[in-house]
């Protein structure tokens, strides 16, 4: 592969290192649901359990995958329900311009609205044809492929629409708030004004 791909700074690696903060959580079936919550359009929580949310419809991604740890593993095939399906399924308010998504344990992240938008940002089940591994995820990652791999989520429970930007778990403790792999947005001294809120 021509290394033109790559963002600065990044490597591909021999396989996949498997990167996240506190442990794997367990998957109980019937305890498992998604929600959507905040700044929705008929202000509304919507909620599917795993059954539902196994009905959605699905996509089809390939994208690289960018860890701010420096390595990039490339062509990754995603399969799962596009972020886009979920909007339409439970609408923001007008005035939501940003998401934070929720996983197992409390970890977060945030993202623009546009961000997570995209067509190829999806809540992915699966992973080069095989269901998601647990230190990868299972049963659904968020997978934002234009931005630092933080931002892709494991172990995904909510998506709650907010009206203003609010920090994320790494964003508090010092990552970019915005994550664009191609401009090196990795730490929080990077940032523009305008690029997040203010750092407590």
């Amino acid at each position: 592969m021509s290394e033109r791909r790559l963002p600065p700074g990044q490597y591909v690696p021999s396989g996949w290192p498997a990167v996240h903060y506190g442990p794997v959580p367990r998957f109980r079936p019937q305890r498992w649901d998604l929600q959507v919550y905040g700044a929705t359009a008929n202000a509304v929580r919507h909620r599917w359990d795993w059954a539902e949310f196994q009905e959605l419809p699905k996509v089809d991604v390939v994208a690289d995958f960018h860890c701010v740890t420096r390595f990039t593993v490339t062509d990754v095939r995603w399969r799962g329900v596009a972020a886009a399906t979920l909007v339409e399924l439970a609408p923001p308010a007008e005035e939501a311009t940003h998401v934070m998504v929720w996983a197992e344990y409390g970890y977060s992240a945030n993202m623009r609205m546009s961000d997570f938008l995209r067509p190829d940002v999806l809540l992915a089940t699966h992973r080069d044809g095989e269901p998601l591994e647990p230190e990868h995820g299972f049963p659904v990652r968020l997978v934002v492929p234009h931005l630092y791999a933080w931002k892709s989520v494991k172990w995904v429970r909510a998506i709650e629409y907010l009206t203003a930007d609010r920090r994320g778990f790494w964003e508090e403790r010092g990552y970019h708030n915005r994550a664009d792999p191609w401009a090196e947005q990795r730490y929080s001294y990077q940032e523009d004004p305008g690029d997040g809120p203010p750092l407590d």
